[in-house]
């Protein structure tokens, strides 16, 4: 058996190298369907993880939000009182309003303005799971203070190396505003740039929205609290114009969201089906035309005695090996072009293990595919025809 294997791929191998120039061609279309599929799952999942960036930023064990909202991008307010009814269950240690709102920022350097998005909670609350945050809790506290998230768009300015030479003076919505520290959470889909303050400070910059309409509520349990029990609790106990969710419930549903009401994530889909259907066509063709032309070889193999199997293992290797030396060098300018797009995009652009293991299976199986609608031109090599 194994060595009917080795001979077949031998075969194979040699049919392929036969003709460099048609084998480069074959291995350049599978090249070009990796590289298309690598792209499209590596801006599907960037555009997934900067869209539940916010949410994944909002510590809680339960979170409110009103049921008006769509993502926390386009949030409608909720009362605050709602958030203070969760108080009454025994289990609930204490709930923190958090607010998200836009606001007009003004490039230090050029004075450009441009909309930027600003998060507020109360400094001492640990509402925010951000590292640099709990540590400029008391300078938050002051009067029009805020934190710059550096991962911003370069539209902003360099607001790091202006901190770093004792600049901290900015224009935000027509208020001047002081810079005292920098934070990492990065661009989305949704915004170029992120602010974090105080619940205070947020009033003060974005003057429409009042402390007692807020976006996220955030809920907090006593240690071993259950809270799947609490959940139940409360969405008894609130009205239905609020949505009460675990945090894991809360961050699935903006990622299902982007995933399933915006177009967004369709056409990346859309675009990964596209670079498959290519690269199945380019493949087919190649082993289509070399079944077509050996086929009196593949007569004599027959008269010979050998089997059909065999035969097919032949096509099938030579798919396999196409798979195999297309998606070396498409791995190899995918981990490239992912560096350079997140450079140019600012989004997180990450080219995980899994994702290359998921990528050769889609091109194993369009290759393996493609060799088997080719091996049907098989069926014509027939010995009598041929002798």
């Amino acid at each position: 058996m194994m060595r009917s294997v080795w001979l077949a791929s031998r075969l194979a191998w040699r049919q392929l190298t036969h003709q460099p120039a048609r084998l480069a061609s074959a291995v350049a279309g599978v090249v070009f369907a990796c590289l298309l599929v690598f792209m499209q799952l590596g801006f599907h999942d960037a555009l997934f993880d900067s869209a539940t960036s916010t949410a994944r930023a909002i510590r809680g064990d339960i979170m409110v939000f009103s049921r008006q909202s769509e993502t926390t991008s386009r949030t409608s307010g909720l009362p605050r009182a709602r958030l203070m009814q969760a108080l009454a269950d025994p289990d609930v240690a204490r709930v923190t309003p958090v607010y998200l709102g836009q606001v007009i920022w003004k490039n230090p350097e050029t004075t450009m303005r441009r909309s930027i998005m600003v998060l507020g909670a109360d400094p001492d609350s640990g509402v925010f799971a951000l590292e640099g945050v709990s540590a400029a809790a008391e300078r938050l506290r002051q009067r029009d203070t805020l934190l710059f998230d550096v991962q911003s768009r370069p539209e902003y300015g360099p607001i790091g190396e202006r901190l770093a030479r004792g600049a901290t003076t900015v224009e935000v919505a027509n208020r001047t505003t002081d810079v005292v520290g920098l934070f990492r959470l990065g661009a989305s889909f949704a915004a170029d740039g992120n602010l974090l303050t105080s619940d205070v400070n947020f009033h003060r910059l974005v003057r429409d929205r009042t402390p007692d309409m807020l976006d996220v509520g955030a809920v907090f349990l006593k240690a071993g609290a259950d809270v799947s029990r609490v959940k139940a609790r409360l969405q008894h106990l609130l009205p239905d114009d609020v949505q009460v969710m675990t945090r894991d419930e809360f961050i699935a549903s903006e990622r299902a969201y982007w995933a399933n009401s915006a177009a967004i994530g369709f056409i990346f889909l859309f675009g990964v089906g596209m670079g498959l259907i290519v690269g199945f066509v380019i493949v087919y063709q190649i082993l289509f035309t070399d079944v077509a032309n050996h086929l009196s070889e593949y007569a004599t193999l027959k008269a010979m005695g050998y089997t059909d199997r065999y035969l097919l293992a032949v096509v099938f290797s030579e798919a396999l090996m196409l798979a195999a030396l297309g998606f070396v060098p498409g791995l190899a300018l995918a981990w490239w072009l992912f560096g350079i797009s997140a450079e140019a995009t600012f989004l997180p652009m990450l080219l995980r293990p899994d994702m290359a293991a998921f990528v050769f299976a889609l091109i194993f199986a369009m290759c393996a595919a493609s060799g088997a609608v080719a091996v049907r031109k098989l069926r014509d090599a027939n010995p009598a025809d041929m002798f």
